[in-house]
């Protein structure tokens, strides 16, 4: 039937094994009208492709190059059919169609039921690919592609008999946001094709550009039939704050976006590419330079195949085309040259040749092609391949998997594990020659094989800038942070929009654009410009500082006070005021006294080991001595009341003997506690970093809190049973007044010492030794005060009342 007849290929040649090809050498398409009522004519082809012809020229020579070769296939011919899809996905899937079915016609049907080639050599963009791999696919007919770098290909199980001899776009996405990174570049603006390629690469980018600190001004795509996005996209290139932008399109979307950046006059911008357009030498024009002057971008290594610069502009046009050969297949015969008139103005150009990259993707598909029907086919160069061997697609398929071969021009050629080759990538710069021609020049490189910190290799001063400058242009959306502050993000915008926030106290950047501060370590701190760290000021109760002469003072006042009290009592330890009330156990009460004065000075000064034990335990000894001969006197005082009662012989029972052993024996209980504090956990330096972030208070920590507490319970415990047997004992005759005195002292003593406890443990730093000086000075003054004030006032002042008479004289008045 008519309807049946497959579409003839542009460009054909009969072997024993054909190689197919699809290619865009047109890159539009024109709908013919649809009037309904006769079959619709074919879709009309426009704007000539020369690239996508250098192509479908590469793959003839490859061939021919092939069939000359008695190494490789030596007694089979390779034929190709290839066609001209003209950038439309319908004709591409036609072309597939053809592929498959052959040209072969029955009477029943069309389909032959044999693939009519053993491999598809395209497309050139990740769309049609798909499409055409897709159509293939169930029939396991592998599609090797030179240009087709959507990562979406990558994955085996939609594309079993997918290969290309190109890395996927996961390596030129990543390696875009490195160079980015590298130039120091932090806002930018993106704009891909809404296709399978712009979208998967984009999306790829943006990933990759997070991870490495970059932010996205716009992310904008568009679709080549759709003028409105282009517009949209034009406009916003043009009024973003971002002066470098990342173009992810295919060449013939750049086409049609150069003419709109030109017409909009968008210049002065760095344009960051792919090798999807950043060498296509049909975006050289009189003023697109204007545009993409310094562009940089990445792109595979140039054409490098001997002898196709001679065969383009000679060879190709005697023996490719069907409308110039005199003989031939007749379907072909019957073409006239009308559907070549496009390509007779390339007849004798090849200028473009030194600047093709993607040639040398479409020889090196071709021979694993080659390479695995040789394997298949069982060939050897003597007896030649076994012809009558039927070859299935599939083990094509499999055989491409294994293959690996290295080319005449010394590139070693295999497939990973996702049908793609190893990621290469040459750094292209767009520049004016000394002629004013623009030339692409390399100036670096990236490797995706070598190890990390070594694929990425870019000689910057060999540069020329967007815009024609000759700096690099900065594209930041926040000026950088100074050492000393940290990037602060502003809310609902990019990271990389931030404010410079100066460091807290006690945290440093030393960097430019810290994102945090670092705090200093504990024994450092911030200086005033939060850059450094500097040593924290030692703090303690030392002897030079006020508060520390106020307390010695006190402290030397208190001793030399207590010493003349007792020089006063030993020279008048004959007088009866003195005699009253044991005047052994007074004199004991000044000297502990003395020592409860002196032991202050134990807590001034820089702690050490020794100082730290010394001082807490001669405070609770000297005070217990101190309480345990005011303990004593108050005994004494009501012993002898009991003894002034008829009969009574009580004093024997507390004699001075028993009084000595009392006190001897109160101070030995405390004299072991500290023993049992120092040899389980004693107090030791401590440098405090915790009441203050700028300081270091150097203090006693007590090792024990158990020792301490013991302690001063212990002494508690005395106070309170002294105030007890005082205040029993404060009614007593006015010659035994010393339990009134007894009573208030020990009053005062408590009060000083249970206001100490929540100020002691509420006091920061130095203040807490402070607070533990001041209790000690407070109490022992309260105690000299009470106790021998009224005496010396008797001695001093009333001499005539310190009489034997006078004292028992009242005791004999009050029991009349």
């Amino acid at each position: 039937s008519g309807d049946c007849d497959p579409e003839n290929p542009l460009l054909s040649k009969d072997g024993d094994m054909i190689i197919g090809g699809a290619f865009s050498i047109h890159s539009g398409v024109t709908m013919p009208s649809m009037s309904f009522t006769e079959k619709p004519k074919s879709l009309i082809c426009s704007r000539f492709n020369l690239r996508e012809l250098r192509f479908a020229q590469a793959m003839v020579f490859v061939i021919e190059e092939i069939n000359r070769d008695s190494s490789l296939l030596p007694n089979i011919s390779v034929g190709y059919r290839i066609y001209d899809n003209c950038g439309s996905r319908f004709l591409s899937m036609k072309a597939a169609m053809a592929l498959m079915n052959g040209q072969e016609l029955t009477a029943i049907e069309c389909c032959s039921g044999q693939a009519g080639v053993q491999a598809i050599i395209g497309e050139s963009e990740s769309s049609p690919t798909i499409v055409l791999s897709r159509t293939t696919g169930p029939f396991k007919i592998p599609v090797i592609s030179h240009s087709s770098t959507c990562e979406c290909l990558s994955s085996r199980t939609e594309y079993p008999s997918f290969f290309r001899t190109i890395a996927s776009d996961y390596y030129q996405s990543r390696a875009l946001a490195q160079l980015v990174k590298h130039f120091g570049w932090s806002w930018v603006g993106a704009v891909n094709s809404d296709s399978d390629y712009g979208n998967n690469g984009m999306a790829i980018f943006l990933e990759a550009a997070e991870e490495e600190g970059i932010c996205v001004e716009y992310s904008e795509k568009f679709d080549r039939s759709e003028p409105a996005k282009l517009t949209k996209v034009v406009d916003t290139i043009k009024q973003g704050t971002a002066k470098v932008v990342i173009i992810f399109v295919a060449h013939i979307e750049m086409n049609i976006l150069i003419e709109q950046l030109i017409l909009k006059n968008v210049t002065g911008f760095q344009m960051i590419g792919v090798e999807g357009w950043i060498t296509a030498v049909n975006l050289i024009t009189p003023t697109s330079y204007s545009v993409l002057g310094g562009s940089l971008g990445f792109d595979v290594g140039k054409s490098n195949i001997i002898g196709f610069s001679d065969y383009v502009v000679k060879e190709f046009w005697e023996t490719a085309l069907p409308c110039l050969l005199t003989t031939g297949n007749t379907s072909q015969a019957e073409n006239n040259c009308s559907r070549y008139q496009d390509l007779f103005p390339f007849k004798n150009y090849n200028d473009d040749i030194s600047e093709l990259r993607y040639t040398n993707n479409i020889y090196n598909g071709v021979y694993a092609v080659a390479h695995s029907l040789h394997s298949l086919l069982k060939c050897t160069e003597k007896q030649g391949c076994e012809k009558d061997q039927t070859i299935q697609p599939w083990q094509v398929v499999e055989s491409l998997k294994k293959v690996n071969f290295t080319t005449k021009t010394g590139e070693q050629v295999w497939f990973d594990s996702t049908g793609a080759t190893a990621a290469k990538y040459d750094v292209i710069n767009w520049q004016r020659g000394p002629d004013g021609e623009v030339l692409f020049k390399q100036v670096g490189y990236y490797d995706a094989s070598l190890p990390p910190g070594q694929q990425f290799v870019i000689t910057a001063k060999n540069i020329v800038w967007g815009g024609g400058r000759v700096e690099k242009p900065r594209s930041v959306c926040s000026e950088s942070c100074s050492p000393g502050t940290r990037k602060a993000a502003q809310k609902g915008r990019p990271v990389c929009c931030y404010d410079c926030i100066p460091c807290a106290e006690g945290e440093i950047s030393n960097m430019t654009d810290s994102n945090n501060c670092e705090p200093c370590p504990g024994e450092y701190w911030s200086n005033a410009e939060r850059d450094k760290c500097v040593s924290k000021v030692i703090e303690f109760l030392s002897f030079t500082e006020v508060m520390g002469v106020i307390l010695v003072f006190f402290s030397l006042f208190g001793t030399g006070l207590t010493m003349l009290v007792g020089i006063l009592f030993l020279i008048k330890k004959d007088t009866p005021i003195v005699r009253a009330n044991n005047s052994e156990l007074s004199f004991l009460l000044l000297i502990s006294l003395a020592l409860c004065f002196l032991c202050s000075l134990t807590f001034i000064g820089r702690p050490s080991e020794w100082s730290c034990m010394l001082r807490h335990t001669a405070f609770g000894i000297t005070f217990v001595l101190c309480i345990s001969c005011v303990l004593g006197k108050t005994i004494v005082v009501l012993m002898a009341f009991r003894a002034t009662l008829p009969g009574s012989d009580v004093m024997k029972w507390f004699g001075p003997l028993q009084q000595r052993l009392s006190v001897l024996t109160f101070t030995l209980i405390q004299v072991l506690i500290c023993v049992v504090w120092l040899t389980t956990s004693p107090p030791f330096p401590y440098n405090n970093m915790h009441y203050y972030k700028d300081k270091i208070i150097l203090e006693c920590q007590l090792g024990s809190a158990v020792g301490f507490w013991a302690v001063l319970a212990y002494v508690g415990v005395l106070a309170t049973l002294c105030f007890v047997l005082a205040f029993l004992a404060r009614k007593l005759p006015d010659n035994f007044n010393e339990a009134k005195f007894i009573t208030f002292s020990i009053l005062i003593f408590c009060a000083v010492w249970i206001t100490f406890i929540p100020a002691y443990v509420s006091s920061p730093g130095k203040f807490t030794v402070a607070v533990e000086i001041f209790a000690i000075l407070a109490s022992s003054f309260g105690l000299l005060f009470c106790i021998f004030t009224p005496k010396c006032y008797i001695i001093l002042f009333k001499p005539e009342l310190n009489t034997k008479k006078h004292v028992m004289g009242k005791t004999a008045s009050k029991s009349l």
